[in-house]
């Protein structure tokens, strides 16, 4: 009796070290999304020649930067490079549209195929309307244990310091480049935290937003300028709808190996199976909503 006391106090003791040690983690870490290129490769964005950036610019982006991250010298530099770097290639574009990934946020359009080709629609509709695009990928968390727990505890909070760093970012490129529209795109867990910064800039006209499947807890802010997709036209997505027992059923037929329709793709976060939680250019409903949607807005581009 006295022995599985002493264990069971010593499981208690070790539970309380880790959760103590996943809170100070959690309490320290501050993560900054990193703002990459899309393209046939992703590049990522280096440290511009600061002799073609005006120096009010420079000026502007440090100045940003303290106010976010006062003396965390690393994150400040870090977050003041990639402002001007972003400027650099946007300066002379039409749009920028920068996308967010579902699951914990670090994924690469690469691994979201549905939106890669969403991405390349995009891009394509805006070039027939004559419009020149920078396509960047945020991404909001460090593929490690450190970047999990940090951005649990975000969707607990519902993403207010990367919304506001996303968003401080979108409100440098338009202060600096006046002509600039931008589209904040996300996907799934990806669309918070892009609402997120919208709320903060809903009273930028230059900025714009397209979201698919947001989470069936997360009560989207519909703006004039936002676009929310939560059916792809096929079959209702379930994960915005929340259906747990449709997840359930689907993700317990894919442990054991039942066959289910094509019609029926979707997952969170790997291995749950979420009926109709799937967007692609290809399918009719997402592709004429997201084109009538830029043309409404957007239009021919003035010759």
């Amino acid at each position: 009796m006295a022995s599985n006391i002493r264990r069971i106090g010593i499981l208690v003791a070790l539970t309380a070290v880790l959760l103590f040690g996943v809170l100070l983690v959690a309490a320290s870490y501050t993560n900054v999304g990193v703002t990459a290129g899309i393209g046939t490769e992703e590049w990522s964005l280096s440290t511009p020649d600061l002799s073609a950036v005006p120096e009010s610019v420079v000026e502007d982006a440090t100045v940003m930067a303290m106010e976010l991250f006062g003396d965390y010298q690393e994150k400040y530099g870090d977050f003041t490079n990639q402002l001007l770097a972003t400027y650099a290639e946007a300066k002379d574009k039409d749009f920028v549209v920068i996308f967010n990934s579902g699951g914990w946020g670090w994924n690469v359009p690469d691994r979201s195929p549905g939106w890669k080709s969403i991405i390349t629609g995009i891009e394509l509709e805006l070039d027939s309307l004559g419009y020149d695009s920078l396509l960047l990928n945020y991404q909001r968390t460090d593929e490690n244990l450190r970047g999990v727990v940090d951005e649990f505890m975000e969707v607990i909070d519902v993403y207010p310091s990367k919304a506001e760093n996303l968003a401080c970012r979108v409100e440098f490129l338009t202060a600096h480049i006046p002509d600039l529209k931008v589209i904040v795109a996300g996907e799934s867990n990806g669309t918070v935290i892009s609402d997120g910064a919208m709320s903060i800039l809903q009273d930028n006209p230059q900025v714009y937003s397209i979201q698919t499947g947001p989470p069936f807890w997360h009560k989207s802010i519909m703006l004039d300028r936002t676009l929310v997709l939560n059916d792809n036209g096929m079959i209702p997505d379930s994960f915005s709808r929340g259906e747990i027992g449709t997840m359930a059923w689907a993700s317990l037929k894919d442990l054991i190996g039942l066959p289910q329709p094509e019609r029926e793709s979707g997952r969170i976060l790997f291995f749950v199976r979420a009926p109709g939680h799937d967007y692609r250019w290809q399918y009719p409903n997402v592709c004429s909503q997201i084109t009538n949607f830029m043309k409404q807005n957007f239009g021919i581009k003035p010759s």
